[in-house]
């Protein structure tokens, strides 16, 4: 029998999430995936595991967990959450075992929003549309197309193999960099002034903020003559409409598919995970670059993020750092 991950405890906003289901946003489902593809790709990494194998996103608060059946090997990355296991803390980014019968506390974090929780060999729930990834507000995926909550058990397709522990440096959240965005498609639906006020000014994160899309707080987008309708078309994952309100709405992961909006820009794919880690009142600025350099960034954050399995650092026991650390230095003799 597979081990099994057992919920004990869990924060509302818990669900299963991997590289996202696509190929369906032309019959209007999107497809949600991990608000940060960066901190899911190196949770698996330090697992053994692909990096768009589903794990359990955390949002905010952490959960219990029990492991059953077996030891399975864990590991967090994202938000820096506070780990123990049987009481005793674990450092986040660095992979566990959880030992049959024993137990994982996930603490709150001081910092950040997201974090994922990987096991070795993910998890042997069944893909639909091609994805394991909770899209809630269409039933789809996760665990029986709902949230995770208490004595909710997430059976694993494989056991533990041998072999070590890994670590990862912790993820950088970069809480006051701006983000850099593309203008358009219909930066012509705005003023000069508009746009320049979109560019210059802080915004910061509202309260109004989820998996669909985040809204800001701060100083009002003009719109041009044309007003702020048009016919609607399609979005991505960071673009940033601007409604009747002129306050900005930066589309997330679980975003619909079409608006009737203008889009006055879109967050580069490679900094939607420093959005979607920003608090409620934490500033927000942009800043803009051409397409040819944000297809060069893609490039270059997908090569990263392929790169993540060499840069694993194996865990070391006591022992093995005692051995490593020479303490006898450059000595050679009782008198040297």
């Amino acid at each position: 029998m597979s081990p099994t991950l057992q919920v004990v405890e869990c924060g509302p906003a818990t669900g299963i999430q991997d590289g996202g289901r696509l190929g369906f946003q032309r019959q209007g489902l999107s497809p949600s995936g991990a608000m940060d593809p960066v901190a899911l790709a190196a949770a698996n990494a330090l697992v053994g595991n692909t990096a768009w194998e589903a794990a359990v996103e955390l949002a905010l608060v952490g959960g219990r967990f029990r492991a059953s059946g077996g030891p399975i090997r864990l590991a967090l990355a994202g938000a820096p959450l506070t780990l123990r296991v049987d009481g005793t803390p674990v450092a986040d980014h660095r992979s566990f075992t959880l030992p049959d019968g024993g137990k994982l506390s996930v603490g709150p974090s001081p910092a950040g929003v997201f974090a994922y929780l990987a096991a070795r060999g993910g998890f042997a729930i069944p893909e639909q549309l091609g994805s394991r990834s909770l899209h809630a507000r269409a039933a789809l995926g996760g665990l029986d197309g709902r949230p995770l909550r208490a004595r909710d058990r997430i059976p694993l397709r494989e056991t533990l193999q041998a072999g070590g522990e890994h670590a990862l440096p912790s993820l950088p959240l970069d809480a006051e960099e701006p983000l850099r965005v593309v203008l358009g498609p219909q930066a012509d639906h705005f003023t000069p002034e508009g746009i320049a006020r979109f560019l210059e000014s802080t915004f910061t994160v509202s309260h109004r903020a989820d998996r669909m899309g985040i809204q800001l707080d701060g100083p009002e987008i003009a719109h041009g003559p044309q007003g702020f309708n048009i016919v609607s078309d399609a979005t991505v994952a960071g673009s940033v409409q601007v409604p009747g309100s002129g306050r900005p709405i930066v589309l997330m992961a679980d975003r619909q598919t079409t608006g009737g909006y203008p889009k006055i820009a879109t967050v580069i794919s490679a900094d939607l995970r420093r959005l979607a880690q920003r608090r409620t009142g934490q500033p927000v600025r942009f800043r803009a670059v051409e397409v040819e350099e944000a297809v060069a960034i893609a490039r270059a954050h997908a090569a990263w993020i392929s790169g993540l399995p060499d840069r694993l650092a194996p865990v070391l026991s006591d022992q093995e750092r005692l051995l490593r650390a020479n303490l006898a230095g450059d000595a050679v003799d009782a008198l040297g």
